[in-house]
């Protein structure tokens, strides 16, 4: 193996170790690799750039719009609405959420089914005194579990199945290969669920705690007095921007309101004040001669207004604040939206907001303006996850999205067009019946998603063609000693591990070529070994931030990353087993 087999093994281990020991955002590391390939000439131009006209990257794209027009049609509420009934208990509430989250999710972007489904979980244990824990994981794994169901159940078999083509020529997948290992996991996978998480979460009593509890925790309301010192005063100069234990969230005036209030916001007689933070804080603001106690009994963020919205929303590992404090991120300017309360595993952390320093799966309280939802719903700062005032879609149209989906799903299956062009057929029938806006398409396509996998194809090439892959192989061949059994066993293994510490589509993509080339030096059919890396890099169940839909789940669920531990771990083990199983029974040793 020369320089450049040398050069490409060094840079996916930095590639690697950086994921996994710093918080830079995925897409500008995988972003700096394809240009140290293209600049070093390990590979050229052309090569570096391909990932971004991959058929299976351009799949995903459309996948995005097509998920995008069910959603916002209000094609789930229909689901909801019908299918959790009232159940008695909670392995009967369990097995209402696993069929229909399961088979959405085989043919839907999971995120969205997951977002939809979480405030109407919600309700549903509250009424039906079940545990929401319980419910609230039961929702995650299935939806991960019936990701795996279909070729376009997530974007990481769509892209593996795209580089795959790419790299051996062979034809591509059709959508219900996978089918016959998924299905088989996802059965036995379910009804682990409905034994073990009720066991393994028995320290989570009832139907959940509300993590953020009553408004009057964590706010305290203050009034100007009538012709006092502070009237016509700028909120700057009247010293309420940097005050040590308190924030000024929202002013009640004539009626209206004054949301995210800026520092030049000139202060009126009787204005009414909302601060947010450390309520033991008080004495600070009645130090503050022209402040009077408010009278209203009421809490005024439990006023229904047009004018803003409470949100809650869970921090993304790429959001771009994580690592910095409230104040230091400039978060008001920077997102239109004030923090009221932050909690972490399950619990609201106390004292002065502005100096709590954010972390992934944080769960934020947010006093923001209708704009922000609307902006952060297709954004990678934040998950949105209880929207309380969310607008009602057109579900007139709804019909419409299912049927687009439904054709997709036919031209595919019967082969009659490729992936490709069912799906580009579907986006534009998407957009051309209403059930989406051109803006609302363009919201919905994940740049950060889309860049890290067009990016992670020019580190899977470059493994390729330098050798390094061939090399690494025939490391795997000669601890395996060329045993069938325990390379699939290898396979899934070192896949599953990477995709709890790095996203799951680069761990696809960066061990796909090394498969490849081990199936190749060993003489054996590539498609169970791809198939098993499919199910690897989806069976992410052990830590919270290993998937975007249980890191959705965090917060809501009032869990700790020890929950994650003892549910996930047995259930990625039986996955794991029953995988491998189908896959040497579908397809036996030569």
């Amino acid at each position: 193996m020369d320089w450049m087999g040398w050069a490409s093994l060094l840079t996916t281990a930095a590639v690697l170790l950086t994921l996994m020991t710093t918080r830079l955002a995925t897409d500008l590391v995988m972003l700096t690799a394809l240009v140290f390939l293209s600049l070093t000439g390990i590979l050229t131009s052309q090569e570096a750039l391909s990932g971004f006209s991959n058929s299976g990257l351009v799949t995903v794209a459309f996948m995005y719009v097509i998920a995008a027009g069910i959603k916002n049609t209000g094609g789930l509420d229909w689901v909801i609405k019908h299918l959790l009934g009232r159940p008695t208990g909670a392995r009967k509430a369990q097995s209402r959420i696993v069929g229909p989250v399961a088979v959405l999710s085989g043919f839907l972007n999971n995120t969205p089914v997951v977002a939809t489904f979480i405030p109407a979980i919600a309700r549903w244990a509250k009424q039906m005194n079940l545990p929401l824990p319980v419910l609230l994981m039961t929702l995650s794994y299935a939806a991960i579990l019936g990701g795996t169901l279909t070729l376009i159940g997530t974007s990481t078999n769509l892209i593996v199945n795209g580089l795959y083509v790419e790299m051996t020529g062979n034809r591509s997948f059709g959508l219900f290969d996978i089918t016959w290992i998924s299905l088989p996991v996802a059965v036995v996978g379910i009804l682990f669920l409905l034994f073990w998480l009720p066991i393994a979460l028995r320290r989570h009593k009832g139907n959940g705690k509300k993590v953020f509890g009553d408004f009057r925790e964590y706010t305290v309301e203050m009034a100007v007095a009538n012709d006092g010192p502070l009237v016509g005063k700028s909120v700057q100069d009247a010293g309420l921007r940097h005050l040590q234990g308190l924030y000024l969230v929202e002013i009640e005036r004539d009626s209206g309101l004054v949301t995210a209030v800026p520092s030049e916001e000139r202060l009126r007689s009787n204005d009414r004040l909302v601060f947010a933070g450390d309520v033991e804080a008080i004495i600070e603001l009645r130090q503050i001669h022209g402040l009077v106690p408010s009278t209203d009994e009421q809490p005024l963020l439990a006023k229904a207004a047009p004018e803003r919205r409470i949100v809650e929303a869970v921090v993304s590992p790429e959001c771009l604040s994580v690592g910095s404090t409230i104040r230091e991120s400039r978060f008001r300017e920077k997102y239109g939206a004030v923090v009221l309360a932050i909690a972490r595993n399950g619990r609201r952390i106390q004292g002065n907001l502005g100096n709590i320093r954010l972390e992934p799966a944080d769960t934020l309280l947010l006093e923001a303006r209708p704009a922000f939802v609307t902006r952060q719903k297709y954004s990678r700062d934040f998950l949105l996850i209880n929207d309380t005032e969310e607008e009602r879609p057109d579900h007139s149209k709804s019909w419409r999205a299912w049927l687009i989906l439904a054709v997709v799903i036919g031209l595919a299956a019967t082969e009659t067009t490729s992936m490709l062009n069912a799906s580009m057929a579907g986006a534009i029938l998407m957009l051309v019946t209403g059930c989406l806006t051109l803006n609302l398409a363009r919201r919905s396509l994940d740049g950060h998603v889309l860049l890290t996998i067009a990016c992670s194809f020019a580190l899977g090439s470059a493994l390729g063609k330098t050798g390094a892959a061939a090399w690494l192989a025939t490391g795997v061949l000669s601890l395996t000693q060329g045993d069938y059994l325990l390379m699939l066993i290898g396979t899934y293994v070192l896949v599953s591990l990477m995709t709890e510490m790095i996203t799951n589509n680069a761990a696809a993509l960066l061990t796909l070529p090394v498969v490849l080339a081990i199936t190749h030096a060993a003489g054996l059919p590539p498609e169970p070994f791809v198939l098993t890396l499919m199910m690897a890099a989806s069976a992410s169940f052990s830590t919270p931030l290993g998937y975007q839909t249980n890191l959705m789940i965090y917060g809501p669920g009032g869990f700790q990353f020890m929950d994650f531990m003892k549910a996930g771990i047995p259930l990625n083990i039986i996955c794991g087993i029953t995988t491998v199983t189908m896959a040497v029974l579908l397809y036996p040793a030569p």
